[in-house]
């Protein structure tokens, strides 16, 4: 019983909810010396300390208080919650697009586990709906749980089981496709999908959340309607990823697959397009292009899906005093392929020389790009550019670091001819290699400079 009254608590803040007479899920009102608190009562983590009250405070947020501050706490109400959203049936509306939405897992699809203190993949797709009701208005969507993963632990065979559903939904006649995924390699799977489905004639969007569904600042609800609304109603038929725009909810982004990449840990807005501009903004009223050239939404059900994708591949990110045996190694146990995120314009220090040669000599296929992920790989600039490219290695173009790893996965997945392989690899698919970065290609302003404090408080105060 008392388990069940004071879930996780235990030592010396068990003893203060047992002294005042208070129990986990408790409306409460609580003294301290840091002044008064209001809220309810939560469980605690199975592995946290033993010196705080964690309590949800009327905002939505949680606050711990620390017990050695605390002079009397007393009961108000009680209402058990339950931190799940039941699964409603999605009315079907004559009239609007068709959308499906595959659910992989990630923070979009979760909830908090009090048990642990983690937000976990917990809620099914269909109950998506049961959070955003404004779904409803925006398309008839029907899901479909493929996984429940995190997106660390997205791969190959998960690659390839969502690029096969894609296409059997393009070939039953879907309007478009929403994707739900965890942010974190959501930039990944964008990527391995526009080279697995290729020239789609609907809209595929992956979207996520940086903030679960339980925060009240958590970004869920708008990226699913942004997602629902470019899906159905966009004429884009290509692999994006729609995020926030700006730090607000204003409006979302539209990203190109292959030139998005996630920047921030923790903003809404984290999600960037490098090295071009992004697609199109989006509201759940609107597809604004900003880009003139797209692939355009059409009536026929051709797709071309290539679920391919060789697994011993690595991407090594160069750093001062890299050891050769880091190259050997991958050599060693039977990498195929190797993608090095060099400095500058495509570099690596001379003692990687000899292992580089050898990883060759063995047909191992080494590709170069820049870890700066703007510009260009330009390895004839410099002797230790041209040093590395008659020892091997390939220049990649602009291509960013992750993207080049994907694909040379994805066609070392089709071929091990080398002459075939660079030739795929160079090949662009989707601007995953451009001609030229455009002038406003590459933004990054910094703070404090008074032209950009000027900016940001004339647009966004």
């Amino acid at each position: 019983m008392a388990e069940d009254i004071f879930q996780g608590y235990k030592g010396r803040a068990l003893q203060i909810l047992m002294k005042f007479n208070v129990r986990v899920w408790g409306q409460v009102e609580i003294d301290s010396t840091r002044g008064k608190f209001t809220g309810t009562v939560l469980p605690r983590a199975e592995n946290d300390d033993d010196m705080h009250i964690v309590i949800k405070i009327p905002t939505g947020y949680n606050v711990g208080i620390d017990i050695e501050t605390i002079t009397g706490i007393t009961e108000t109400g009680y209402k058990k919650a339950v931190y799940k959203i039941p699964e409603k049936e999605f009315p079907n509306t004559p009239g609007l697009p068709n959308v499906k939405l595959l659910g992989t897992g990630g923070t979009i699809a979760s909830r908090l586990d009090y048990r642990t203190g983690a937000v976990i993949p917990a809620f099914s797709p269909g109950e998506l709906y049961g959070a955003v009701p404004e779904l409803a208005s925006i398309c008839n969507l029907t899901t479909e749980k493929l996984f429940a993963v995190f997106s660390e632990n997205m791969g190959p065979d998960q690659y390839k089981k969502l690029a096969i559903a894609i296409g059997r939904e393009i070939e039953n006649g879907i309007d478009g496709i929403v994707i739900g995924h965890g942010t974190d390699t959501l930039h990944h799977t964008a990527t391995v999908l526009s080279f697995m489905v290729q020239n789609p004639p609907v809209p595929i969007v992956l979207v996520g959340s940086q903030r679960s569904s339980d925060r009240p600042s958590s970004d869920a609800a708008l990226n699913l309607q942004h997602a629902a609304f470019a899906a159905g109603h966009g004429d884009i038929a290509e692999v994006m990823v729609c995020m926030f725009g700006p730090t607000s909810d204003e409006y979302g982004l539209l990203h190109r697959g292959t030139r998005v990449r996630k920047m921030h840990s923790s903003y809404r807005s984290t999600f960037r397009t490098i090295g071009d501009t992004p697609l199109a903004t989006v509201t759940t009223k609107e597809v604004q292009p900003i880009k003139k050239v797209y692939n355009h939404r059409r009536k026929d059900r051709n797709v071309t899906v290539k679920p391919y994708f060789e697994e011993r591949v690595a991407m090594v990110y160069y750093y001062p005093n890299m050891f050769p045996d880091i190259i050997d190694s991958l050599v060693d146990n039977g990498y195929k392929g190797i993608i090095i995120a060099g400095t500058g314009l495509g570099h690596v220090n001379k003692p990687l020389y000899p292992a580089i040669e050898r990883a060759a000599k063995k047909g191992i296929h080494i590709y170069m790009t820049v870890q700066t992920l703007w510009g260009f790989v330009h390895m004839f600039v410099y002797d230790t550019g041209r040093d590395l490219m008659a020892k091997g290695i390939v220049p990649a173009a602009n291509m960013l670091p992750e993207v080049a790893y994907i694909k040379l996965g994805w066609v070392l997945g089709q071929t091990s001819d080398p002459e075939e392989v660079r030739r795929m690899m160079l090949e662009p698919i989707c601007d995953d290699i451009t001609k030229r970065e455009p002038y406003n290609g590459y933004l990054v302003y910094q703070g404090g400079l008074p032209e950009v404090e000027e900016f940001i408080k004339k647009y966004h105060k």
